[in-house]
């Protein structure tokens, strides 16, 4: 499988610098999603549906009974200018493939290819379905991003596994990262308002003043995971923005704050927003008042350790198991979670970093990677879905999957 995907690199190249080239923003992806069903349709042999989560694209390849096996890549850019000089830099002013979905879809197209052949070779029993997902970086107006999107228009219905791969621009090309249980944080975003009476900068004690209140608030909101959360649970309270004032000589009536909460377990994320609030009417005691709302963003992701098994596995049948390295948990977010909910499943991380020393770190206006790795991550990706339609891999019914 593995040198069945290295000759595809030349097309997987090609494809990746076409998306790379033409970023479209969250449910925008309309010319990369055309692109997509294209090239599926040229592929052949794949049932095909656009529109699926607003403008994500479905294929599917096989018949008859079996079990089914979901493979997904994430199709949005993110609002960056690019700055990496590229030739095939992109074209689409302020909007850039800068966290690796373009080699996403290029690799998933190249599963693709190289399962059509498994098919016609094997005469595989089941089903693999293509999952190119849109809006995995932001959501809509509603809240949802897209993969909740696409589950509700029954792009996860009966699937059996879901699996998927992230590049990561900061790891030695070639190593593969497989992490059993927790692979990503619960996101919430809050935003607050301290608000108390105004006044002239020179007679403070006729105001109320909020950006005096600030100070204990601020105190009382980093002291939640240190003094308030478990130590051995994982949690983040982080402030992204504070806005207060227009000129040196007015105390204004409110403050801004807009911050991030992250988690694994369920209470914890509960009790961080109970505690957000408390720390919040600090203000109170002092004669003001504050308001708070709080978007609730992805869950945690899960990573099935069985299916994790698998890939670990595949990996090491395919390249030796030196280039599997230990990933320790972090408190990103991904709403690949949302899949793991509705199927036992899985994401692994393929380093791609470009050997020159220069780290481009994802979501940074120089990002780019060694595109030579494309052919193991989809190599990794079809094997593992071959090797389960043939029933090499089974699935553990008494698995626990937290919700």
């Amino acid at each position: 499988m593995l040198d069945q995907a290295k000759q595809l690199l030349p097309e997987l190249i090609k494809l990746r610098r076409d998306f790379h080239r033409h970023p479209e923003l969250n449910f925008k992806e309309t010319r990369t999603a055309r692109v997509v069903a294209e090239t599926l349709q040229e592929i052949g042999g794949i049932r095909i549906t656009t529109g699926v989560g607003k403008t994500g694209v479905v294929g599917e390849m096989g018949h008859g009974d079996g079990p089914t096996i979901a493979i997904r890549a994430d199709m949005d850019a993110l609002p960056i200018t690019e700055a990496t000089g590229l030739p095939f830099a992109s074209e689409n002013p302020g909007v850039m493939h800068a966290c690796g979905h373009d080699a996403h879809m290029a690799i998933l197209l190249g599963v693709a290819h190289l399962l059509k052949e498994a098919f016609a070779r094997e005469k595989l029993p089941g089903r693999v379905r293509f999952l190119f997902q849109p809006a995995e970086e932001d959501s809509d107006a509603e809240g949802l991003s897209g993969a909740p999107r696409m589950i509700a228009d029954g792009a996860l219905e009966n699937v059996d596994a879901v699996i998927a791969l992230h590049v990561m621009s900061t790891h030695r090309a070639g190593e593969v990262a497989v992490a059993s249980g927790w692979f990503s944080a619960t996101v919430d975003t809050f935003e607050a308002w301290l608000t108390a009476r105004g006044g002239h900068g020179a007679y403070p004690h006729e105001a109320g003043d909020p950006i005096w209140m600030l100070g204990p608030v601020l105190s009382a909101l980093h002291g939640i995971v240190s003094r308030r959360v478990n130590p051995l649970q994982p949690a983040v309270v982080s402030l992204g923005q504070v806005h207060a004032g227009t000129t040196s000589n007015v105390i204004p009536p409110e403050v801004y704050l807009h911050g991030t909460l992250r988690s694994f377990d369920p209470a914890v994320r509960e009790q961080l927003i109970t505690e957000v609030e408390r720390a919040l009417s600090v203000a109170r005691s002092l004669g003001g008042d504050y308001r708070l709302k709080v978007q609730r963003g992805y869950p945690a992701g899960w990573n099935s350790p069985t299916v994790a098994g698998w890939l670990s596995k595949i990996t090491g049948d395919l390249v030796g198991g030196n280039a599997l390295v230990t990933q320790p948990m972090g408190m990103g977010a991904e709403d690949f979670s949302y899949m793991c909910q509705q199927a036992p499943g899985a994401m692994f991380l393929l380093g791609a970093a470009l050997a020159d020393g220069v780290e481009r770190a994802h979501h940074t206006n120089i990002f780019d990677i060694d595109e030579t790795v494309m052919p193991l991550g989809a190599a990794i990706l079809a094997e593992t879905a071959r090797r389960f339609l043939r029933g090499e891999l089974q699935l553990d019914p008494a698995e626990h999957r937290p919700q």
